[in-house]
Parts: structure tokens; sequence; C-alpha cells
């Protein structure tokens, strides 16, 4: 049996974060393949986080700066390692280079953080976003870590073309690993665009930019009731802070079984 061990940013959070369910369905795949999966991470636990015990899966409590890694990592042994962005294999990757060299290393990249982070940046200073923005010391510390790993999961072609265009990474350290949606689980038949009525938008609070957007929503949202006087806007998101509580939106931690409830 493979011994896979994955080094989390944080704890997943499925029901909240994009993030989390996409790891969630990682993390599902590789259990399918009868692997024996370890979820490690120096994160605190969080009220959302999911219970991975009662996925099949164990968990690991590791420190940061800490040598107690190397001897946890001889122990375990895996065959496989994957990091949660790059930060982790900032982090722990040369302690498993170190200890476990024969390991295949995957780079879990989520979203490029360093394209998000130029476009921020490029938000902040009410601008359009350029190619400039992208080259940053941020991009120099991801794009090693890309580098020194013999896999990394990407999940959008535009991320895809990014990194072998304007970053100059060999395609064959990349692998294009969309959101993986259970089709038996969606809805068999959904109400008809024509029928619907109303706006909603849902996202996890602590990413900056779906602050952004609620900021931007409310900036046109009296030009929207202009044109449509009973527009309704609903405004889904885990760890709302006291400044989205104080507006008059409604906020609940999981709006995936609302969406098709809104007409």
């Amino acid at each position: 049996m493979k011994k896979i061990l994955v080094i989390g940013y944080v704890w997943p959070e499925p029901n909240s974060s994009a993030a989390g369910s996409h790891m969630m369905s990682i993390l599902r795949l590789y259990k399918q393949q009868n692997w024996q999966v370890e979820f490690a991470t120096p994160a605190q636990p969080t009220e959302h986080m999911i219970d991975l015990v009662e996925e099949g899966i164990s968990t690991h409590s590791i420190e940061l700066n800490c040598d107690s890694f190397d001897a946890y990592i001889v122990q375990y042994q895996p065959d496989i390692v994957m990091f949660d962005r790059f930060m982790m294999e900032e982090q722990f990757g040369w302690r498993v280079e170190k200890n476990c060299p024969s390991a295949l290393k995957i780079l879990d990249t989520e979203d490029l953080q360093c394209l998000r982070n130029a476009r921020h940046q490029a938000h902040k200073a009410g601008r359009e976003f350029t190619q400039a923005d992208l080259f940053s010391d941020l991009a120099k510390r991801e794009i090693a870590a890309i580098l020194r790993c013999d896999i990394s999961l990407i999940i959008s072609s535009f991320e895809m073309e990014l990194l072998v265009n304007t970053f100059k990474v060999d395609a064959s350290l990349l692998h294009h690993l969309p959101f993986m949606v259970d089709l038996a689980k969606c809805p068999a038949k959904t109400t008809l665009f024509s029928e619907r009525k109303h706006f909603m938008t849902i996202g996890n609070f602590r990413h900056a930019p779906n602050w952004d957007m609620v900021l931007y929503l409310q900036k046109i949202w009296p030009l929207i009731r202009k044109q449509i006087p009973d527009a309704e806007l609903h405004i889904y998101g885990s760890y709302p802070p006291p400044k989205a509580t104080a507006s008059l939106v409604p906020l609940v931690p999981d709006g995936n079984p609302y969406i098709n409830k809104i007409s």
C-alpha cells in the first residue's frame, strides 16, 4: 500500500471555502486508490474543519521551524508528499528531501498565489492588472517551489498558459486539475434562467477578494435596484467580519443548499 503525506496550509473546510472543497476531492481520490493517507498541518483547529478521521484519513500536528518534523517523516516514510500551497513546500520541502529523498513531491498550488497577489495589488491601486504586476518576489518564491517539485497541480487553464508562456515553466512539471465535481450529486433538474429572480454571491470572508466583491456590490446595488426595484441580494460566506454582519444583507456559513432556492 502506497503511503501519502499531505502537508496542509490549513485544515480542510469543504463547506466554507473552494480550497477546502478542492482539497477534499484530492484526498478522497487518493483514498480511492487504496492508499494510506495522512494529513499533517501546523494550523490550529477551526470551527468549520471536516472530520478527516471519519473519512479514513489519519491526522498529525506538526510545527514550523522545528526538527521534530524530521523524526516524524522518517518514521512515517511516505512514498508521496503533497504540499498544500507553495508556503508549505518552502517550510517543509527541504526536510522531506533530506529525510525521504525518493518520495515523489507534489505541489497543490490551489490558486497561483503570485497571480492572486498581482491582481490584488492592481485592485488596491485602482488600475487594470498588467503582466508587470506578476514579476514580484512572491512570484520568484512560488516558481522556485514549482521547480523543486516533481509535479504541480494547476486549477485553471489560464494559470497553465501563464506558467508555460510567461514564466517558461516546462509543461511536463504541470498537471491541469480543475474542480472535481461529483456529477451524481448535482441536481438533475434546475430552475430555468427565465424563471429565476434575485442575485446571490458566495465566498469565505477570510479571502480578501471576497470582501472586495461585497464592497463593489454595495456600490452598484442602487443602480440595479433602479432597474429591478424588487430585486434581492443574498450574500453567503463563512467567517463574516463585524463590518459585514452590520450591513443590511443576510449571511450564512454555507450557501450551496440555497443556490436553487432563490426564486
